[in-house]
């Protein structure tokens, strides 16, 4: 019974180290590549998987088996094409020794998906997978700190947040406790990997250099972005006087619904300023407006008309505030008797004025792109019968 211990390198590490062609055939040929690839890369497991495959043919030998101890590798630049060079030295094999079966021994996840090829063509009786067991004595361990301690960034990431924890925890245990030391300097810790872990100190880093470079090309925004963060922190602290001001009850809809009907209008206007300067900044730096910059503003409205809207709507149901008079109006001829909205008509007061708003601005924002597109047209020069002339052409 003849057996192929075939020993597969879809990368081709053997014959880019050693300058050999495969397949290389036979227990003195393999014995000798063996040490030209360890010659080359000592730390390759290429080693290792050539010395396993000279061990199972020697094994089957040993039990009356004719074994015949094979190289196959991919040589190409194109994992389709590494494939079909190993297929195409397999049936060299198969047809030079006929073998019966086949052991195949592989030491990555990339050289195993090349075991259905050549159970296309030979039964294959075993795979033998060879795993390199890493050295863990006195010296690596040695080598692996000096390698860590050489980088900088490590050091800095690892080292500094784990000297800290252990000078504050002795100082947190003699003026609280342990239990409350562990507490805090475990939190600390989970806040430090969390600001690593999602980038928050490079998205700090680019913010402050956007602004540097705002400041210095004198940007608008700059200062409207401010006047947003400014209303947006009294929005924040007026909604949070009014939830205080409501009675504790059990659900949390009805606070939710306050801090939104006293907040919104201070964050709509927080988002319109932040919209506006950023408009005027296109309109300077550009001299055109594209159209998601001129409806941006009038969506900002519009979206809280609605929300407060409903707001207004749940906490008038609650008694929380109380309806909309509208008082009497007279203008010339014109008078109109003060009433009172009732609950369906204020929010649908609210609803259509902010849909309203909402398309004014997809009016406003077409229609001034269309101007600019027409201006850009006519500075086109004319051609012969008055039409723009393409330059192109």
């Amino acid at each position: 019974m003849t057996t192929l211990v075939l020993c597969v390198d879809r990368a081709n590490d053997v014959g880019r180290k050693t300058g050999l062609e495969t397949p290389v055939v036979g227990w003195e040929a393999v014995r000798s590549l063996v040490i030209d690839v360890g010659l080359a890369d000592p730390e390759d497991s290429s080693v290792n998987s050539l010395l396993e495959t000279l061990s199972v043919a020697r094994e089957l030998r040993e039990v009356g088996d004719d074994a015949v101890v094979a190289v196959v590798s991919g040589v190409s630049d194109s994992m389709v094409g590494a494939d079909r060079t190993v297929a195409r030295q397999l049936d060299e094999l198969i047809e030079t020794h006929d073998p019966d079966s086949a052991v195949v021994v592989i030491d990555s996840a990339e050289d195993e998906r090349l075991v259905p090829i050549v159970e296309s063509r030979l039964r294959v009786d075993s795979v033998d997978r060879v795993v390199v067991r890493q050295a863990r004595d006195i010296e690596s361990t040695y080598y692996l700190m000096k390698q860590f301690l050489a980088d900088e960034e490590l050091r800095q990431t690892v080292l500094v947040p784990i000297g800290l924890a252990l000078l504050a925890f002795p100082a947190l245990t003699l003026v609280t406790g342990i239990a409350e030391a562990m507490a805090t300097i475990t939190a600390v810790i989970g806040v430090f990997l969390l600001y690593k872990g999602i980038g928050v100190d490079d998205a700090l880093r680019g913010l402050a250099t956007q602004v540097r470079d705002s400041l210095y090309s004198g940007q608008v925004s700059v200062v409207t972005y401010v006047v947003a963060a400014g209303l947006t922190l009294v929005g924040v602290f007026a909604g949070a006087l009014g939830v205080s001001d409501l009675s504790t009850t059990g659900d949390a809809f009805l606070p939710a619904m306050t801090f939104a009907h006293a907040s919104v209008p201070w964050l709509a206007m927080a988002a319109l300023a932040a919209s506006t300067g950023r408009l005027l900044d296109e309109v300077i730096q550009n001299d055109r407006v594209r159209p998601s910059y001129l409806h941006l503003p009038f969506v900002v409205v519009g979206l809280g008309l609605v929300v407060r809207g409903f707001a207004g709507y749940f906490l008038e149901r609650a008694g929380q505030v109380p309806p909309i008079d509208v008082p009497s109006i007279e203008a010339g001829a014109v008078s109109v008797e003060g009433f009172t909205l009732s609950l369906g008509n204020r929010l649908g007061v609210f609803v259509v004025s902010g849909v309203l708003v909402t398309l004014i601005g997809v009016g406003v924002a077409t229609s001034l792109s269309g101007s600019a597109i027409e201006d850009a047209e006519a500075e086109l020069p004319e051609g012969d019968d008055g039409s723009p002339s393409n330059p192109d052409s």
